[in-house]
């Protein structure tokens, strides 16, 4: 008997669930350091529709997650001169686990051990849908990106460097 693949509970998917947002499941074959050229090749998506959750902190060491187009990087001086810091740059890998609760390269904004504010590059916020970390390595959840304003707070930010 052929069993529909359902990939196991993240607290990334649970917190989906109990806020009641609608979701897919896109299982893939995880490679090291292969991030979104990967995931958005396996998917069949372009890659400036798989966002990637940046786990970083402030000149204070306090942590937020900034969530940035697969094809592009963050420029961390204008992220930071938008909202009121003096400088911003990403975690160690050590300390966003800390942070998030989550492996990096399994890094969702959903469910996070802690409650970081979260910051998305604007034109994300325009595409149909798009597909994030689940909160597990090789496994994105296809949503809609209103999603990130509605239920995480999300705050629009212009940031983005193309790659």
């Amino acid at each position: 008997m052929a069993k529909k693949e359902h990939v196991s509970e993240t607290p990334a998917t649970g917190f989906l669930r109990k806020e009641g947002v609608a979701f897919s499941e896109h299982p893939y074959a995880y490679e090291e350091h292969g991030g979104t050229a990967v995931s958005s090749q396996a998917l069949g998506v372009a890659e400036h529709d798989v966002v990637k959750t940046l786990v970083m902190q402030d000149e204070a060491a306090r942590p937020l997650i900034v969530l940035m187009h697969g094809d592009c990087k963050v420029s961390t001086k204008e992220l930071a001169r938008q909202i009121g810091c003096k400088k911003i740059e990403p975690c160690k890998p050590e300390v966003a686990q800390r942070h998030s609760g989550y492996l990096v390269g399994g890094t969702s904004p959903f469910g996070t051990r802690k409650a970081l504010p979260v910051y998305v590059e604007e034109s994300i916020l325009a595409l149909g849908k798009i597909y994030i970390n689940g909160g597990r390595r090789g496994y994105l959840v296809g949503i809609a990106p209103g999603v990130l304003v509605d239920v995480l707070g999300a705050k629009p930010v212009q940031c983005a460097l193309a790659d």
